[in-house]
């Protein structure tokens, strides 16, 4: 990052970010730098499409890229091969139950072509705090008592935006994901933020959007009168086989 000129976010919880259409195109989407990882920051940031995203040893970088990886809820992609898993299995969904050990999972899991994790500790220390405000959710999917599969992510107004997903077993993201966006689209949440492109968010589904439709969207979505608190109980208890089906 030496030699780039960014912006540096004032010391108050509150102070505004720059405008998106500022941020460099190399590395695309780089917005400003410092701050911190208040709630009040990181919810001023996602309401106006903007995430952290940064590694151990560095300030805290803030990005809002174009284009934008964009899932639509009732679009999110469920292969036949994938349906024909899940008509005879046993895992089911739920959703803030272990919203602390899915972001940890995630932290944890090698993952290809990447070395450590940007899920640092003070990372995971702002969004269990988020979630103790009713912001940050997971949902979580299980083999029996064992979690092998979850996603979790910011909620605001009706708006979800993703952070990350993992694997304990094979297609356990892709369950969560799955799970998650049906229940979105049946709540009337049209959209999940992914943030940026790779072929395996495009495989299921994801679409690049304009940074600008994609800031219309949110400026909307975020606007929308939504209950804070846990999503255990409106989530409730949910087999993975009827995913094989809707």
């Amino acid at each position: 990052m030496s030699g780039l000129r960014l912006p540096w976010l004032g010391a108050a919880p509150d102070a505004p970010f720059p405008p998106a259409e500022t941020a460099l195109r190399v590395p695309d989407g780089l917005l400003a730098v410092g701050g911190d990882l208040s709630p009040l920051r990181l919810l001023n940031a996602y309401r106006n499409g903007i995430f952290p995203w940064f590694s151990h040893g560095e300030p805290p970088l803030w990005w809002c890229p174009d284009p934008r990886t964009v899932f639509r809820t009732d679009r999110v992609a469920r292969a036949r091969r994938f349906r024909r898993s899940l008509r005879g299995s046993t895992w089911t969904l739920r959703a803030d139950t272990a919203f602390e050990s899915v972001v940890r999972t995630c932290a944890a899991i090698p993952r290809r072509g990447q070395a450590g994790t940007w899920i640092t500790d003070d990372m995971i220390a702002a969004y269990v705090e988020l979630h103790r405000g009713g912001h940050a959710h997971s949902v979580e999917v299980y083999e029996g008592d064992a979690l092998v599969g979850g996603i979790y992510g910011v909620a605001i107004g009706r708006m979800f935006f993703g952070e990350s997903m993992f694997s304990a077993r094979p297609d356990g993201s892709k369950v969560a994901l799955a799970g998650l966006a049906r229940q979105l689209a049946l709540w009337g949440w049209p959209l999940i933020d992914a943030q940026v492109e790779n072929p395996h968010l495009l495989s299921l589904g994801a679409e690049s959007w304009p940074r600008r439709d994609f800031l219309g969207a949110v400026a909307e979505l975020v606007r929308a009168a939504e209950p804070q608190g846990p999503w255990t109980t409106r989530f409730g208890v949910q087999p993975a086989a009827a995913l094989a089906y809707s």
